[in-house]
């Protein structure tokens, strides 16, 4: 460990993160897949476009069944991502260039095909016959309660050798653990002690708040449709019916964390991110999970990940709602990820211009008080794959298919080399079908040229990095109209006037202040005079206030 890595407990304060999805990033042995590795051979990319850390999806021992999300020996490798020496040397390198790195935990479940949930479904006395969410059915041997799971159906699945319904948030293949035993909680923290001594430098924590479920196995009470949203579950999918109050988001979940926390503090500067899902109080839970310095460093919800557009009001209000229920947390902002479509089509197909868009929303999501994650191919401006049912992989896909088509439109080949087959990914027929339309976008055709999003990315990151007050500083929005969005971000003796325009027509706000002089190195468009910043179309303004 070097001696700032020593000593910056604080590192993952307004950090940028890069979130690998492995399978996806780079093959190195012409299988289809994407390796450690490959990931080795790509590091210096991520670290030349100004990201501070890596995030990568689930590489663990796993058969599959949600690509790795779903684990069956938490201390090995998975052969088709390569070795634990592949991953030590994965993490020698990422060092040596300045990246952390953050793996993702999952650990509210395991695949049924675990050892522990071999034993425990052997019999009602086995040692880890507890270890599991095991419930009597009803009288009539209908499920214990209307849970239902984010894949569809019942979260209950009759099991015939212990005769009794096993509990799963997902699919039937990944059973719940059971939190309210101490002893899974310590077999949880001792693997995570030995991810820890291998080197990691933190861990994005898999549906954090499904940890606990509540004991007494209530019904869960309708939700009316007006309040009804799909943050964590798409509209076609009834599980957004209910107020998920008793299997999920449990108080108990607290003591867990507390646990956790003390257990990263045991090391030198090891930090956790959790992954919030829950459509009606996903604030407030990151506030709790991330106050009072004892629990979880940073959280994310869906806010920004949902289908809804991001607008002007969207984000003041996210923001200031934020501040005011966690005064002291820390929140982690991310527009796209490995579960939902790509913002570039979310958001963007629509736009008038949806390369200046781009542009300005990530420059938007980069000045926000949070930390931030980078999904990869989104600085390369990739949009949503539109792939054939034959092609689907995702079994959340077929399942709700053609409403709902899943997620591997967003999980396709990372593109590198558009004169090479299948993009560079690979030299074998990947995974995933690599897109047409994405063979233009490769890194070969946007490297170099000042007009791409790459490039876009990378100047912001820089700028972004030469004024800590990104990263650090306190947020406090100002008057602003319509597509506009203004804030000033302060830290130390810098106070910063950031303005945007999310809207396809120009803009003249009137702030309330004067706008100062104005900061150079973003490569957005906009000018200030007195208290007036005007903004072209997609434009953004950066001030240092008088």
């Amino acid at each position: 460990m070097t001696d700032q890595t020593l000593t910056n407990r604080d590192w993952w304060r307004g950090a940028v993160i890069y979130q690998i999805y492995p399978r996806s990033y780079q093959d190195s042995d012409g299988d289809g897949i994407g390796d450690l590795r490959g990931i080795i051979r790509r590091l210096p990319y991520i670290a030349e476009l100004g990201a501070e850390a890596i995030w990568i999806s689930p590489f663990c021992k796993s058969p599959m069944k949600d690509f790795g999300y779903d684990v069956s020996d938490y201390r090995d490798v998975d052969p088709m991502f390569g070795t634990l020496a592949d991953f030590d040397a994965m993490v020698a390198e990422a060092h040596r260039l300045g990246l952390k790195v953050i793996m993702d935990e999952v650990i509210s479940h395991t695949s049924d095909e675990h050892p522990w949930f071999k034993e425990s479904r052997s019999s009602r006395s086995n040692p880890k016959a507890d270890w599991y969410v095991w419930a009597d059915s009803k009288p009539d041997g209908t499920p214990p309660n209307n849970w239902l799971s984010i894949f569809g159906g019942s979260a209950w699945q009759w099991d015939t050798r212990r005769q009794q319904y096993f509990l799963h948030n997902f699919l039937s293949e990944q059973p719940d653990l059971n939190f309210h035993n101490s002893d899974v909680q310590d077999a949880l923290l001792d693997i995570t002690r030995f991810w820890l001594e291998r080197g990691v430098d933190g861990f994005r924590l898999d549906t954090i708040n499904f940890y606990f479920h509540s004991q007494g196995l209530e019904d869960n009470p309708a939700l009316p449709p007006a309040e009804r949203n799909d943050q964590t579950a798409p509209s076609v999918n009834p599980y957004n019916y209910q107020d998920h109050i008793y299997d999920k988001s449990r108080p108990e979940n607290l003591g867990f964390l507390t646990r956790f926390r003390a257990l990263l503090d045991e090391f030198p500067a090891a930090a956790a991110v959790g992954e919030v899902g829950d459509s009606q109080r996903g604030l407030k839970i990151v506030a709790d999970y991330t106050g009072g310095g004892d629990k979880v460093q940073m959280c994310y919800a869906f806010d920004f990940l949902a289908p809804e557009k991001i607008s002007a009001a969207n984000v003041r209000k996210v923001l200031e709602d934020f501040g005011r229920v966690a005064t002291d947390g820390w929140s982690c902002w991310a527009f796209s990820n490995h579960d939902v479509k790509r913002h570039a089509s979310r958001w963007g197909e629509d736009e008038a211009d949806p390369r200046a868009y781009l542009k300005v929303v990530s420059a938007l999501m980069m000045s926000l008080r949070g930390s931030v994650c980078l999904y990869q191919g989104e600085e390369l401006g990739l949009t949503e794959a539109n792939l054939a049912y034959e092609d689907l992989r995702d079994p959340y896909g077929i399942r709700f298919w053609p409403e709902f088509k899943g997620r591997d439109g967003c999980r396709t080949p990372m593109v590198w080399d558009s004169k090479m087959k299948g993009g560079g990914f690979t030299t074998g027929t990947p995974w995933l079908p690599v897109p047409a339309e994405h063979m233009a976008m490769a890194v070969d055709t946007q490297q170099g040229d000042p007009a791409s999003v790459l490039e876009h990315y990378r100047r912001f990151l820089s700028f972004r990095a030469a004024h800590p007050a990104f990263a650090k500083g306190e947020i406090a929005f100002l008057a602003a109209q319509g597509d506009g969005v203004v804030f000033t971000r302060r830290y130390g003796n810098e106070d910063i006037i950031c303005a945007f325009n999310l809207g396809a027509a120009a803009l003249e706000l009137e702030i309330g202040m004067s706008a100062g002089s104005p900061l150079a190195g973003h490569g957005l468009q906009g000018s200030a005079d007195g208290t007036r910043v005007s903004l072209p179309p997609y434009g953004a303004w950066f001030g240092r206030a008088a």
